[in-house]
């Protein structure tokens, strides 16, 4: 059969790898698709490098629409990035029918739902595993793999240079600043790295995982997210001391709800610090790796490691995703696996849950004056709040400012379930004693099992 032919838009680190990898393995990937996969067309703005990565035989322009105009073009594969050019050019190339292949997840976390809706309408595919986890086929897995079950929660370190920066911090004591501008250095942190320590680039992964999951639109705007920016070397070598890890995970939960209290159902999605019990295999994921956790009803715990970005492992998705569209391209587009897993005219309105409803348990850090009477005033608080003390530590400060005119202690508490809501009012009240000398830590602790 004639090879399926396709348009690479972008040819920057995933994009080389995808050409490399796809012409190394052409033999191998040909035998598993049916027929062969060749990208015949790139366009980049640097035409000279580009030309020099793809050589004579492959036709380089520096007009993206003038790959997606290409009648002989069955697949076009975006990899610019970003919200803009790339959602227009997107569009367009389903418009002119061609299937789409994507690592983008910030532009579907936050119009995938259009997106999807247009490829739908026209009957070709939108294929996205590259766009979560890297060269961890997630996507598959929660689409296909476990479509036999309800997926009660999923749980992931889907961020490999904010897992490096944790990884650091725990292995070598420093303080997240320092090992910042550590991780830039090697090139695990981008100059700005912004979307990746304050939870963005996680938040983009889990709000498509969370669709997937539930079957309910994208819905980015909805998530809560926090990053990794206020952790101090005290809270990593506490957690550890109380036997737990701490991780910067992308979490989302279908929630039941209790119709004798007026709760409805909803589902959580949420990116922030973790604290993990070490004896989890997720808690034990190290350097720039990736992992997520699934529980289903039938299947209970599933596991799944490995790398989250580079180019090679990220082309192994994207080109996964190629060979699916060449195997069902012909298909009847209502017998296809659904972009979301759920059939378009099944999907749920259930809804996100504001971050003030979720429930889980805390740690805190106070470092408070060392004097009678405030350990007392602290937990009277967390008593009156209704929030149930688990443990609670009291620890010489590590290093205190100079100058500073009385005694410091750190006091950790760990706390049972309580609502968030009760717990930013406890913590208010307690930020205001007067033997409370630095802004509160809290970080929210799952046991994940």
């Amino acid at each position: 059969m004639k090879p399926v032919q396709v348009g690479l838009l972008g040819i920057g680190v995933v994009g080389s790898g995808t050409f490399n990898v796809l012409a190394r393995n052409q033999q191998e990937i040909k035998r598993r698709a049916g027929r062969g996969i060749e990208i015949t067309m790139v366009a980049d703005l640097n035409v000279e490098r580009a030309r020099s990565l793809v050589g004579p035989d492959v036709q380089v322009v520096n007009d993206a629409r003038a790959v997606i105009a290409n009648p002989d073009i069955d697949i076009v594969i975006e990899l610019i990035g970003g919200y803009g050019i790339a959602k227009t050019l997107v569009l367009e190339a389903i418009a002119a029918g061609k299937h789409v292949v994507t690592a983008n997840k910030a532009l579907l976390a936050v119009h995938g739902t259009e997106i999807f809706a247009a490829a739908s309408a026209k009957g070709v595919m939108v294929a996205f595993e590259a766009a979560v986890a890297g060269g961890i086929p997630i996507i598959k897995a929660l689409r296909e793999g476990l479509t036999a079950n309800r997926i009660q929660w999923i749980a992931g370190i889907i961020n490999g240079t904010t897992n490096f920066i944790l990884s650091e911090m725990r292995d070598k004591g420093l303080d997240f600043d320092v090992v910042l501008k550590e991780a830039q250095r090697l090139g695990y942190a981008e100059a700005d790295p912004t979307f990746d320590i304050e939870g963005v680039d996680a938040a983009h992964k889990a709000t498509l995982m969370s669709a997937i999951a539930f079957g309910v639109p994208v819905q980015f705007d909805k998530a809560y997210i926090e990053g990794i920016t206020k952790l101090g070397a005290a809270d990593i070598k506490y957690a550890e001391q109380l036997g737990y890890r701490i991780k910067l995970l992308g979490i989302t939960k279908r929630r039941q709800g209790d119709a004798t209290k007026g709760q409805p159902d909803g589902i959580e999605l949420r990116v922030h610090p973790c604290l993990i019990p070490v004896k989890r295999l997720i808690a034990n994921v190290e350097g720039a790796m990736n992992a997520v956790v699934v529980q289903g009803d039938a299947v209970g715990t599933t596991l799944y490691y490995g790398k989250g970005a580079g180019s090679e492992p990220t082309a192994s998705a994207v080109i996964a995703d190629l060979v699916d569209i060449t195997r069902l391209q012909s298909a009847d587009p209502l017998h296809r696996v659904p972009h979301l897993a759920f059939q378009p005219n099944a999907m749920s309105d259930i809804k996100v849950l504001p971050m003030g409803e979720v429930v889980t348990s805390y740690y805190l850090r106070l470092r408070v004056a060392d004097e009678t009477g405030v350990l007392a005033r602290v937990t009277g608080i967390l008593a009156e709040a209704g929030i149930s003390i688990d443990a609670v530590l009291q620890r010489e400060a590590d290093e205190v400012s100079a100058g500073a005119k009385v005694a410091q202690t750190d006091v950790i508490i760990l706390t049972h379930d309580c609502q968030e809501a009760k717990m930013n009012t406890a913590i208010a009240q307690m930020q205001a004693l007067p033997s409370v000398l630095q802004p509160i830590t809290r970080i929210r602790k799952e046991e994940l099992a």
